[in-house]
């Protein structure tokens, strides 16, 4: 009984201690933890490891403790025990299946991630190469409907299919979108562009003869 209940109070120890997100990454690290844990979840003692489980939870918590927990020796197979196991009861389960989908998909989501940065980058590289072209104008579009990031992104991959639009800046504030123009575009096709989207309608803003702002001046 003595061994169940210093079992008890030192994974009770580790839970709380991997319940503090300051402790997450040091846990992980240390030789002793993770192999510790995952003895623990193979105890007899029911509530040994439900807390056990608990620990791990907050553990895999932190992204990158995620690679490393998944390959530990008999993490991934132990989980797999304790959902399998007829004495589990139904909550010990339903934790050991969340913590194992967690963990499997790790590496997963980064590689997936870094690839959709890395596709990002290549796109807004391209796109930006003719930044610096001497032959651009500058038009300035109002667009009523550009009023949080889903629209900003809609609106962004409206322009970036256009051959020949150089550059633009977003002026969220007051619906504005400044882009830079091969001088051989008309401004019309942004426009047009844009009021594709269905939820947005763009105009030019242009400059009056008295040097005020004329707003609507042409949409597409």
């Amino acid at each position: 009984m003595s061994g169940e209940l210093d079992a008890l109070t030192v994974v009770n120890q580790l839970r709380d201690l991997a319940a503090d997100p300051l402790n997450r990454r040091a846990i992980v690290q240390d030789n002793g933890c993770l192999p510790g844990l995952i003895l623990f979840l193979d105890h007899p003692n029911p509530q040994v490891v439900y807390s056990a489980l608990l620990a791990v939870r907050y553990l895999a918590e932190c992204r990158s403790n995620r690679e490393k927990m998944k390959g530990e020796l008999g993490m991934m197979l132990s989980l797999q025990n304790v959902m399998q196991k007829s004495t589990s009861p139904g909550e010990t389960k339903l934790l050991a299946s969340e913590i194992y989908e967690i963990l499997q998909a790790a590496g997963n989501d980064q590689a997936e991630q870094a690839e959709a940065e890395a596709a990002s980058c290549r796109r807004k590289a391209h796109f930006f190469m003719g930044s610096t072209n001497k032959r651009a104008m500058t038009v300035v579009l109002h667009i009523d409907g550009l009023d949080d990031s889903t629209h900003r992104s809609l609106c962004e991959e409206a322009l970036l299919k256009i051959p020949g639009v150089i550059s633009f800046t977003f002026q969220m504030a007051v619906k504005r979108c400044v882009v830079r123009i091969r001088s051989d575009l008309k401004a019309e096709a942004l426009g047009t562009a844009i009021n594709s989207t269905k939820v947005m309608k763009a105009a030019q803003v242009v400059k009056g003869e008295d040097g005020g702002e004329v707003n609507g001046g042409r949409e597409g």
